[in-house]
């Protein structure tokens, strides 16, 4: 697909923190739209002239913004629900799974997000047992020996699309035909490729999906979703439940939980509000520029960014083929973290995440002189100017 710069570039205005610095930290935290201040204001709006008849619309704003997802991982509507953050969706997924039997192995790999690693390690009290798969390089997931770990005593594969740390894209395909043959879920997680890279449930055949709007979607915190294979609902019947997710919550019944036909069963207590107004924007600009368009401008940008970085000596821990590689790309050198803080202190708002180096993470709102002056002053910082 070719890259029309100017059709993305034109969106820059729409995005107030672009005109104060060069922003290349959408991997961590996404640029605000401006109209996001502006649906923030409807919503405190409604709360103080509707009171408690604002739920009808708080309701409605919950599954706008479920189904912008649902647009951006190729699934249908009302089949995704949106939760608070990662560790919550997880919790969900693992409450639906019982480890007292003698499947109860989970496999993931050493380099996926700490939070992920802390709520299944946390599961060894009921029972489960973890397989974490070293990686030879902290760079790429060992496909091969992960699938060597999933065996009939797997119940559960967690995993990421997108590496944090390397911005590796992971292949799934041979670890979910693994699983399945051997009766395991694979339960993927999309919070580094949702908005930059192209998803489709169907085609990667996961059991569930988790992320959130934080990053590339532009969405701020608070609001993480979770996607289920809906022939799945009944196998994967959660116990981690609340009133939102029963069949008539408004029935205020204190008898056996009833748990919703669709995918609110997973949606538990009462919505987080106020993130769902601050989600729908960045979710409505990703929708209107479109996943591959975004795709086509973040390659032409983390290409450019490689090829710089090795020009100038800098090692690039992140892959260097684009079609293996997510929307940013890890640079490192001699006292990163401190290079990381000087960066930040001239304008370019980068991080530092330890055995990986300084993530640099254009987005389509960013420029080809950003990516170009941000290697120029690493470069500057490194040589001690």
């Amino acid at each position: 697909m070719r890259v029309d710069a100017d059709a993305a570039l034109a969106r820059r205005a729409e995005f107030p923190i672009l005109s104060t610095c060069a922003y290349l930290i959408s991997n961590s935290l996404g640029a605000m739209p401006a109209r996001t201040a502006q649906r923030l204001a409807d919503y405190a709006h409604s709360w103080a002239t509707n009171g408690v008849l604002a739920w009808d619309e708080w309701l409605m704003a919950a599954r706008t913004t479920a189904d912008l997802v649902s647009a951006l991982i190729g699934a249908g509507r009302d089949e995704v629900t949106i939760l608070q953050n990662v560790s919550i969706c997880e919790s969900v997924l693992i409450s639906c799974l019982d480890f007292s039997g003698p499947r109860n192995k989970v496999v993931y790999s050493d380099l996926e997000f700490p939070t992920v690693h802390y709520v299944w390690q946390a599961q060894a009290r009921r029972g489960a047992r973890l397989e974490v798969v070293v990686s030879p390089d902290g760079i790429r997931v060992d496909v091969g020996a992960l699938c060597d770990a999933i065996d009939e005593t797997t119940i559960a594969v967690p995993i990421s699309h997108v590496l944090f740390r390397s911005s590796a894209i992971c292949d799934v395909a041979p670890i979910v035909e693994k699983a399945h043959r051997v009766g395991a879920f694979v339960f993927l997680d999309v919070f580094q490729s949702i908005g930059t890279l192209p998803i489709d449930v169907a085609a990667l055949g996961v059991d569930a999906v988790v992320g959130g709007c934080l990053k590339w979607l532009c969405g701020g915190p608070g609001a993480a979703f979770l996607w289920v294979r809906p022939d799945l609902y009944e196998r994967l019947a959660p116990a981690m439940v609340g009133w939102f997710g029963h069949k008539r919550p408004f029935d205020f019944d204190m008898g056996a939980f009833e748990g919703a036909d669709d995918v609110w069963r997973y949606a538990g207590g009462t919505s987080n509000v106020p993130a769902l107004y601050a989600a729908m924007s960045g979710l409505e600009i990703v929708n209107e520029i479109g996943v591959d368009a975004i795709r086509a401008r973040s390659v032409a940008l983390t290409s450019l960014l490689v090829d710089r970085a090795q020009e100038h000596g800098l090692a690039v821990r992140s892959p260097l083929d684009a079609a293996a590689r997510g929307g940013h790309v890890t640079v490192d050198l001699p006292d990163a973290r401190r290079a990381s803080d000087e960066l930040i202190r001239r304008g370019f708002m980068v991080d530092f995440r330890p055995n990986a180096g300084i993530r640099i993470a254009p987005h389509f709102y960013n420029t080809r002189d950003e990516v170009e002056a941000v290697v120029h002053e690493l470069v500057a910082i490194r040589d001690g100017r």
